[in-house]
């Protein structure tokens, strides 16, 4: 078991499998020292647990849970490119997509649960630039969704 997962497992977190693609598309891929994963979901075994706007069917509170989930699949999909996840450096930016009610702002909020959990996992390698976006609509109606970009140790 890698650091990493281990420090999962203390967190009392499973890596879970690679959300597979909804379309034509790779879950990751590798450029050089640098993996950059789709748009991450918060699929839990093939489902999402919860769909509709923040703000309006959705709570921040869940919502930013949902972000975690969302960076936990990212690092799955990391992983499935690298083979372990020991490899990153450093996690050098996440974008969060929130699917928001109207009057809701609390974007960034939303995308701390995402950021949170990266912190928590991996310390400092995991301090990262950010982006927190409103959007009318995610696929499957989502309420959130992220993707990050890591740098590897090179091997």
């Amino acid at each position: 078991m890698s650091a990493v997962e281990a420090k999962l497992a203390e967190l009392g977190l499973t890596l879970p499998s690679v959300v597979p693609p909804l379309a034509a598309y790779q879950p990751a891929v590798q450029s050089g020292v640098y993996v950059y994963t789709a748009g991450q979901l918060p699929m839990v075994e093939g489902k999402l647990p919860v769909t509709g706007k923040v703000g309006g069917e959705v709570t921040p509170e869940e919502a930013k849970q949902l972000a975690a989930t969302c960076a936990l699949n990212a690092l799955a999909a990391v992983k499935s490119v690298v083979g372990d996840l020991d490899r990153i450096a450093r996690v050098v930016k996440v974008v969060g997509f929130v699917a928001s009610a109207s009057d809701f702002t609390g974007q960034p909020g939303v995308i701390n649960g995402a950021s949170e959990l990266l912190g928590a996992v991996l310390g400092d390698k995991g301090v990262h630039a950010r982006s927190a976006v409103g959007v009318a609509v995610l696929p499957l109606d989502a309420p959130v969704e992220v993707e990050i970009q890591v740098e590897l140790v090179e091997a």
